[in-house]
């Protein structure tokens, strides 16, 4: 096939790998990801190098457009945790309909008096700005790390309230094409069959596929991804052929479901629509801001400019205020909310076809509505984006350091390690994707978060800012020194901890020197240890050295002694940290041992020959050295 420089195929190509190339280089300047791509549309667009031309893709771009909005909001409601939203219901409720209603009348307000147009047009605008998005909302509260009650208010609004606008919004482009006379009518009865079709589709579409991805017998787990994605691409096609633009609240409300299914695959769906909707984002904005002509955001002159501030600085606060009287909420949190709403992917694709329709029903202004859009998206996403860090230390929001370990591997060694531990007043995360491990350590107290450690996504979860240490423990040595590789990536004055297995020739504990350190201070048989903590086999006891002896006080993994102890912790002046193979008892120290209960016996006469005596606290009651307070540093 024959390309040319108008070729419909070249253009999605380029925005492809533009969107890519252009959240890589965010990722490492520490910026909003959105602001490169808007750059990188504007650059790549007619008015630039020509080399991204949407008007090539005629009908197809809105195709394209609603086929990606699909999978972003599923993926967005994937992610919402319903046990989270309770805790914050009034609020989010609020914000999604009073809130968007004090947004919609401001946006029309300032249309009106501030650009001078007519009320129809001030009015659709006013419907458009409702919306904030999770693709700009979700990217900037894991760099931003807020508390939770904060975090989950923006979340979901961020979720819902695009669904609230882009309905409205569409509904009331309908409204504003018909005869006056039938306005109000056809505006409400628009509204409730959209949302009927939507919530009801989306509520049987979302069981269907937590069946599915639940039963192997009906989806083979190799075809999990496509079948789940699949069904949405359908779900959200059906459902806006019965009702037009209804599919946005059925992919909404199936995420919810599959999402709080407790289904088991749950990670590899998250995982996989993570990366699609990362694809499908950074080619929609670039696509959607070469639509736009620059010369038409820069006729708005500075009324566009005072419209966008009054939006941040006036109409946001205003509209958070009365949806938050009389919460919970601190007024510094309310004032965070009240500063971070910038506008995504869902204002961008409805404001262009706003433009589209408005042009072929005969209506001027549609240029300039998408133009005003595309503006506030800009500025709200840049302002509000790079100084929401500063915003949220200056106002105390930021989530303090939760301090403590994070142990990958909820297998029986892990929660043995983790109980030592925490014995020694430790706080202690384990992550894990086995549902079957995540439950046990769950039902002996530990935090417990599911997901995998080798992901970003996961660690960013995990808190690690202000972290004590981080312990790859599980029973593949390849995972563990790629999670120490993970972890160094994120903050370079780490030095993680990692289980090795005796024997095995693929990883040597040399390869561990790289990225931090050996557990257990040296190679050990983390199976069969495994084994033994899961079954109950296992005992830990604290033994002090108070009488050393020359090159044979530290027990080493040679031999038989390796199946007798096991070095977990080791104290010493009133500081714990994990025993690995920089660790050297002197007298005086502590260590927390492991024995196998049939060989205990045996393992407490080689330390007793060996100048170790026994306290008198076990290490799972005490909790630290007595008359001491442990101190934990970094590992």
């Amino acid at each position: 096939m024959e390309h040319t420089a108008h070729s419909p195929a070249l253009s999605v190509a380029l925005a492809l790998v533009a969107g890519m190339l252009a959240q890589i280089l965010a990722r490492h300047l520490s910026v909003p990801g959105i602001v490169l791509l808007l750059a990188a549309g504007v650059v790549l667009g007619p008015e630039a190098l020509g080399l991204v031309q949407p008007a090539s893709l005629g009908g197809a771009l809105h195709v394209l457009v609603s086929f990606s909005v699909a999978v972003i909001l599923f993926e967005g409601a994937l992610s919402l945790n319903l046990r989270r939203l309770q805790k914050e219901v009034t609020v989010i409720r609020q914000l999604v309909t009073v809130g968007a209603l004090v947004t919609a009348a401001g946006g029309a307000l300032a249309g009106h008096w501030i650009m001078g147009w007519g009320w129809r047009n001030a009015l659709l605008f006013g419907t458009l700005v409702m919306v904030t998005g999770p693709t700009v909302i979700n990217p900037l509260l894991r760099r931003i790390r807020v508390v939770r009650p904060v975090e989950t208010v923006l979340e979901a609004e961020g979720i819902f309230v695009d669904a609230v606008g882009a309905i409205t919004a569409v509904v009331a482009l309908e409204v504003a094409l018909r005869p006056p006379s039938e306005a109000l009518s056809t505006f409400l009865r628009e509204l409730a069959l959209r949302w009927g079709v939507g919530l009801g589709l989306g509520l049987g579409a979302g069981v269907l596929i937590a069946r599915g991805l639940k039963s192997e017998r009906w989806v083979p787990e190799e075809l999990n991804n496509v079948f789940s994605l699949s069904l949405v691409l359908g779900l959200f096609q059906v459902s806006g052929a019965l009702a037009p633009d209804s599919g946005v609240v059925a992919v909404i409300m199936a995420g919810l479901v599959v999402g709080n299914a407790g289904v088991t695959v749950r990670r590899e769906l998250l995982v996989f629509k993570e990366q699609l909707t990362v694809l499908l984002i950074g080619m929609l904005f670039v696509l959607l801001a070469a639509d736009v002509r620059l010369r038409e955001v820069v006729a708005l002159g500075w009324r566009g400019l005072l419209t966008v501030g009054l939006l941040m600085v006036l109409v946001r606060p205003l509209a958070v205020a009365v949806s938050t009287r009389g919460s919970k909420l601190s007024w510094r949190e309310r004032g965070f909310i009240a500063w971070l709403g910038p506008r995504g992917i869902v204002a961008a694709a409805v404001a262009s076809l706003f433009a589209t329709r408005l042009e072929a029903g005969g209506v001027e202004g549609g240029p300039a509505l998408r133009a005003l859009v595309f503006l506030v998206i800009g500025m709200t996403v840049v302002l509000q984006g790079l100084s929401g860090g500063w915003v949220a230390g200056l106002l105390g929001v930021r989530r303090s350091a939760p301090g403590g370990y994070v142990v990958l591997g909820a297998n029986g060694l892990g929660r043995l390690v983790g109980r030592a531990l925490r014995a020694a007043g430790a706080r202690v995360t384990l992550v894990d994707v086995g549902t079957e491990a995540c439950r046990r350590a769950e039902q002996e107290g530990f935090q417990v978060l599911f997901g995998d450690g080798l992901e970003e996504r996961t660690l960013l979860r995990a808190q690690p800012e202000g972290r004590e240490g981080f312990v790859g423990l599980t029973l593949n040595e390849a995972v563990n020194l790629l999670f120490a590789q993970k972890v160094r990536e994120l903050d370079r004055k780490v030095r993680p901890v990692v289980a090795l297995h005796r024997g095995h020739l693929g990883v040597r504990k040399e390869h561990a020197g790289e990225h931090g350190r050996v557990l257990f201070g040296d190679e050990r048989n983390l199976d069969q240890w495994a084994t033994w903590s899961d079954k109950g086999q296992v005992l830990l006891e604290r033994w002090r050295l108070v009488a050393p002896q020359v090159g044979s006080s530290a027990p080493s993994a040679e031999g038989a002694l390796e199946e007798l102890l096991l070095p977990v912790l080791l104290l010493r002046e009133g500081r714990a940290q994990l025993y690995d193979n920089a660790a050297v008892p002197v007298g005086g120290d502590a260590v927390d041992y492991a024995f196998h209960t049939e060989r205990a016996e045996a393992a407490r006469a080689w330390l007793e020959a060996h100048g170790w005596r026994r306290e008198v606290e076990a290490p799972e009651e005490a909790v630290g050295v007595t008359g001491l307070t442990p101190k934990f540093g970094q590992s």
